[in-house]
């Protein structure tokens, strides 16, 4: 009888599918604390994770963390303290009291369980277009309350909402040598390009417009002295030429062809084989290794 049934029983295992590697956002999401570790920035923004990272305080004179309910608050000291610097100047603005601000890293930084492709290593951060009128909100207040949008619907140009004061923010955040680039909506570089004096433009090279950066602008940090297994973003054509400040034919584009693309998509061949992975889909086996110690550190 179980020589009879043994094809079948072989046929039936050889027939389920394998046991699915667990995502890598799952398991770094899972973590509610950091690593018992020294600071360190594993592998690149958008893959990698980071040890020992330090929670922003969620209130300080100058600022308050915002959405404190995802526990993304967790940075390298060096973010914390440009952080914390920032805001300071931001208290200094017309209108604004400091900064609020959002998303930082998870506990032990990784590929988050939603809404960031970046944010891994503890070097990146979100900062609010909202200027903060009071800095005492409650934790119910900080989940309700929204941001602000600087830009057109169209996305084509600044808002009413858009102030000197947020130029004069975001060129202190990219005048800053630990700072690697700025991201915020094309139509916020391009009012920038527009009111910066000749005179004044070095620093423009370091904002970079992208989509959806409308509400915040998003700071990065360059890798800090000494962490070797931190990996440094590619620069881009224009800081190898060590010369323009981005204000060109490149930025227009973001306005014209990217746009008309998002509005009417051209029509493309359909991809053959797998796609490729992103920060939804890693596996532990995608990260640099150092990050399995990472994510079973006390």
């Amino acid at each position: 009888m179980i020589r009879r049934l043994l094809p079948a029983l072989l046929a039936l295992t050889l027939a389920q599918p394998a046991q699915a590697e667990p995502l890598a956002r799952q398991l770094f999401g899972a973590k509610s604390a950091p690593s018992a570790q020294a600071p360190a920035a594993i592998g690149q923004y958008a893959r990698g994770c980071a040890a020992g990272l330090v929670a922003l305080p969620e209130s300080g004179p100058t600022w308050q963390a915002m959405r404190l309910s995802r526990n993304r608050m967790y940075g390298q000291p060096e973010m914390m303290a440009f952080l914390q610097e920032l805001s300071a100047y931001a208290a200094t603005l017309p209108g604004w009291k400091g900064l609020y601000i959002g998303d930082i890293s998870q506990p032990r930084g990784g590929p988050m369980t939603g809404g960031h492709a970046s944010h891994q290593i503890g070097l990146d951060a979100d900062i609010w277009m909202l200027p903060p009128k009071r800095l005492d909100l409650s934790r119910a207040e900080r989940e309700s309350l929204s941001s602000i949008s600087i830009r057109t619907e169209d996305q084509t140009r600044v808002t009413a909402a858009w102030t000197p004061a947020h130029m004069a923010l975001m060129r202190a955040a990219a005048s800053d040598p630990r700072v690697d680039r700025v991201f915020v909506a094309a139509a916020a570089k391009i009012a920038m390009c527009n009111a910066a004096p000749r005179n004044d433009r070095a620093w423009l090279q370091k904002i970079r417009p992208i989509y959806g950066h409308n509400t915040h602008f998003h700071v990065r940090l360059k890798c800090p002295p000494g962490q070797r297994l931190c990996e440094p973003q590619s620069p881009t054509v224009a800081e190898l030429s060590k010369g323009g400040d981005g204000c060109d034919e490149t930025l227009n584009w973001w306005v014209t062809t990217y746009l008309e693309e998002l509005r009417h998509p051209p029509k493309r061949e359909k991809p053959t084989g797998p796609p490729p992975r992103n920060a939804k889909t890693y596996v532990m086996s995608d990260l640099p290794r150092q990050c399995q110690d990472v994510l079973s550190s006390r």
